[in-house]
């Protein structure tokens, strides 16, 4: 398939006109009248993934975190991110990102885990003025309700969640359920307003869960691995298309320290 068919594909889906203002998603690296044959698929563009599609033979990165928010003022290699670029030029790699484009998704980031967690009834948390079915973050209803001990080991065993920080819950089982993957935890409140009895998501600081704290119970996971399931929606957007490939480099940069 020629780049701009896959770029094609993925904005079907995730358009790159929906993407928040400060956002870079988009076509990084690469031509796109050029042919794919092989995509690796991943979460960041790290060396270690350069190296991979460089080692593998793969055509084309596609990743949900941009390798470029800020432009590069010079390519001297003396950062990881301008060798990511040099290598990816000098391979002839292309490397295209959908990230807050495919945040604001309903079957994006988001949605996909509320998927993965069984929710129902899913719709988006922060809708965007012009179109209730895009934003960021969703809610939706398990099922049944479950005891609120027993919904933090479903978020541990659903996301291979090294840990989960949480706060009191306010009520002794969950029923209606918000999330956002990533960096969420601007919308507590609206979780809250919307009568979510628990919101989900990553890079909560102190003061986030402080706030929360009695209102709702706010559980925070890492951020690569709220996210992670990005790689899939890729892969189905592409199978049968081009050989697509799962990255193993890609993985989250934070480690907790066991017993």
């Amino acid at each position: 398939m020629l780049l701009k068919e896959i770029i094609d594909i993925i904005e079907s889906v995730a358009p790159r006109r929906q993407q928040e203002t400060w956002d870079n998603s988009g076509l990084q690296v690469g031509d796109v009248s050029r042919e794919i044959h092989s995509v690796l698929l991943s979460v960041d563009v790290s060396e270690a993934v350069v190296a991979e599609a460089i080692r593998e033979g793969c055509d084309m990165i596609l990743s949900h975190h941009p390798l470029l928010f800020h432009g590069l003022k010079q390519l001297t290699g003396a950062t990881s991110q301008e060798r990511c670029v040099a290598q990816a030029i000098r391979h002839d790699i292309a490397i295209y990102s959908s990230h807050t484009s495919m945040d604001k998704a309903l079957r994006g980031v988001s949605g996909r885990m509320a998927e993965q967690l069984g929710l129902q009834d899913i719709r988006i948390l922060v809708p965007s003025p012009e179109d209730k079915l895009v934003g960021l973050g969703v809610i939706g209803t398990l099922p049944k309700p479950v005891h609120w001990s027993a919904w933090l080991k479903q978020v541990q065993q659903v996301f291979s969640a090294g840990y989960v920080r949480y706060t009191e819950p306010v009520k002794p089982t969950i029923s209606r359920v918000a999330l956002c993957g990533g960096a969420g935890a601007e919308f507590i409140p609206d979780a809250i307003a919307a009568g979510a009895d628990t919101y989900l998501s990553a890079d909560m600081k102190y003061h986030d869960m402080q706030a929360a704290a009695g209102q709702i119970m706010a559980v925070d996971i890492d951020h690569w691995t709220s996210e992670h399931f990005t790689r899939d929606i890729f892969a189905e957007l592409l199978r049968g298309k081009v050989e697509v490939r799962m990255s193993e480099a890609d993985a989250s940069p934070v480690h907790v320290m066991k017993e």
